[in-house]
């Protein structure tokens, strides 16, 4: 995996984060808000498709990184945030530029947790299995 490789999984994660939610446009939030009876089985088979993307990011995050790794990448992007109100970059009174913000990171959070594994290969030359056991 290069750093093609990196980015997809990195765009595939924030997609799906975007597509769940986003401020200002179509989502499957505001799909359900603006008419839940409307198109149910539409909604529903975007829902589960969804939550199919979410249970492969979240299970790989966790199986590459662990708790441990997700907060500390949280806490990496909680410190960029805090250099970025600090320079007044960002300003926390702009609600909408806030929900980006944390939209972002979730993405970003998840990105990283599926390309780990693949990243820390290149870098250590190790690799991580799964418990063929479990």
């Amino acid at each position: 995996m290069g750093p093609l490789g990196f980015f997809l999984r990195l765009g595939f994660a924030i997609v799906l984060v975007l597509a769940t939610y986003n401020p200002v446009g179509p989502s499957l939030y505001h799909w359900f808000r603006d008419g839940f009876e409307t198109d149910l089985p539409l909604k529903a088979l975007a829902s589960v498709v969804m939550l199919i993307g979410y249970v492969i990011c979240v299970r790989a995050t966790f199986r590459s990184i662990g708790v441990i790794g997700v907060l500390l990448v949280a806490a990496l992007i909680g410190a960029i945030m805090w250099v970025l109100f600090d320079y007044q970059i960002l300003t926390p009174e702009d609600p909408g530029l806030m929900q980006w913000v944390v939209l972002l990171g979730v993405g970003l959070v998840l990105g990283i947790g599926l390309s780990w594994s693949h990243v820390r290969r290149q870098l250590s030359g190790q690799m991580d299995t799964d418990d063929v056991d479990e």
